[in-house]
């Protein structure tokens, strides 16, 4: 996850603040962050619970997630836009009440669809931290301290994504569900004091900067169409018409997006840096590897019906993956640094597509350990790629564009996750149903545990094939990077 475009440097009338007022400024920014960090990964270790107590479905409670990322990505690249115009302290204060307001109303909700809502508008807030938070901190700093400030925000971000899935697993396992939703109520409230407090205002940047409305809708409503239809499509069968129609309205969102995004004078998306071969590659590399992290919801399903684990033993398993990828991602960008951003990647995905075929195996007597270990390798392959990847993104980008590429590394990844959840929801359920012999719209949960097992292997074994794919696209790509002697 990234948390915002490449951060602007700061204008040249604005006096960073003392250093006792810009420690205490960076700390209203980091609980911020670590609660938008955190929200990524906690809410999905609830899923299971969520179905059995507000009595819902799969289908359903995938829009708990979605509906989150739906609003982040479509607003990603744009919301930075807004902190030009009207004031990056203003907008950040405004988001983090609008994510505490909504995390009070996600834990009050009874039923699927109000706590759907209200993480939509979560995600409204969310969407406002993510991408103002780098760059207050970067105006905060003067350039002798930039790095260190900026290298704590990166461990805070590490931080929220190991710490979710435990940390949402003992909140349930103690208080229950609504609690993973209300933790962030206080810690919210002191956010908005220590920025509003202590983040000086600052004048906006540039007024006449424009807001790519029509491009943020278009691309909504394109993946809302795409996340609708794939959701669906699991409770009344993918041949009915108004799915058909779902699917065909996102792929035309997707293509007048594409058309808007050419024609608009200041884009959500510049389509000119696609003329770069290798920049479009590397980017659809990290596209398609976030698109198979989405299996990971169909994970607690597994745990909690096959394997009869507790929600806080769900949350230490779910931990494998992003301590892996935190610890290996060091290493991996010093190896990056030495020999070059294409070999490591490129072991970074067979690493991963082993890790994902390795997942084909699972059975339904797997032991704790047994499930971890093939998790290992998935993480430690994600943590190889993305570090190299990053690097080849922003190294293949013009210094003119470096902010607009960061940004749709960014889009990348909220991208692929919200293509991916629907995607592994969907053939999760497919495999359940055929292999249960069970009717569309039937719940899954009832479903035996041999049929649950067969629809985890199809998820992983698509996820295999996306990887492989993504390999290919990288073992092109060092073609093309050696023939530009790069």
């Amino acid at each position: 996850m990234n948390h915002s475009t490449a951060p602007s440097p700061a204008p040249a009338s604005f006096e960073p603040p003392p250093p006792a007022q810009r420690w205490l400024a960076m700390l209203g920014i980091g609980v911020g962050i670590l609660m938008v960090t955190i929200d990524y990964s906690i809410v999905n270790i609830s899923l299971p619970t969520l179905v059995r107590e507000l009595k819902t479905t799969f289908a359903a409670v995938q829009w708990v997630v979605l509906s989150y990322v739906l609003i982040i990505t479509s607003l990603m690249l744009g919301v930075a836009r807004l902190g030009d115009m009207y004031g990056k302290k203003l907008l950040y204060a405004g988001g983090v009440a609008v994510f505490t307001t909504g995390s009070l109303l996600c834990g009050l909700s009874d039923s699927i669809g109000w706590l759907i809502g209200a993480r939509a508008f979560q995600g409204l807030g969310g969407v406002l931290m993510q991408s103002l938070g780098m760059a207050i901190i970067t105006q905060l700093f003067p350039a002798e301290e930039r790095g260190r400030a900026l290298g704590v925000v990166g461990g805070i971000v590490s931080v929220g994504l190991a710490l979710g899935p435990a940390l949402g697993g003992m909140i349930i396992g103690a208080w229950g569900w609504r609690w993973i939703f209300w933790v962030n109520v206080p810690l919210g409230a002191l956010a908005w004091v220590l920025v509003a407090r202590f983040v000086p205002s600052a004048e906006p940047s540039d007024r006449g900067a424009r807001f790519d409305w029509a491009g943020a809708l278009l691309l909504c409503a394109a993946l809302t169409s795409y996340a609708l239809g794939m959701t669906l499509g699991q409770r009344l069968g993918f041949s009915r018409p108004l799915v058909l129609w779902l699917l065909a309205a996102a792929a035309a969102g997707v293509a007048a997006f594409i058309i808007v995004q050419g024609r608009v004078a200041a884009p959500t998306m510049n389509l000119s840096l696609f003329r770069d071969r290798l920049f479009g590659m590397n980017l659809s590399m990290g596209f398609l590897v976030f698109i198979t992290l989405g299996t990971t919801v169909v994970l607690p399903f597994f745990m909690d019906l096959v394997m009869g684990l507790s929600t806080v033993e769900m949350g230490f398993l779910m931990m494998v993956l992003p301590i892996a990828m935190g610890v290996v991602s060091i290493w991996a960008g010093w190896l990056t640094d030495r020999h070059g951003p294409r070999v490591i990647s490129i072991l970074g995905l067979i690493v991963m597509a082993l890790g994902c075929a390795v997942m084909t195996t699972i059975h339904r007597d797997v032991s704790v350990w047994g499930l971890a270990l093939r998790l290992l390798p998935i993480g430690l392959g994600m943590g190889l790629f993305q570090s190299p990847n990053n690097t080849a993104i922003m190294s293949s980008a013009p210094p003119q564009h470096l902010g607009v590429a960061s940004g749709l590394l960014a889009l990348s990844r909220t991208l692929g996750n919200s293509t991916g959840v629907p995607l592994a929801g969907a053939l999760f359920t497919a495999m359940v149903l055929v292999a249960a012999g069970l009717g569309a719209g039937a719940q899954i949960t009832t479903a035996p545990h041999e049929a649950l097992v067969q629809g985890v292997r199809c998820a992983y074994a698509a996820s295999t094939g996306i990887v492989l794919i993504a390999t290919i696209i990288a073992a092109a790509a060092w073609r093309v990077s050696r023939r530009r002697g790069l």
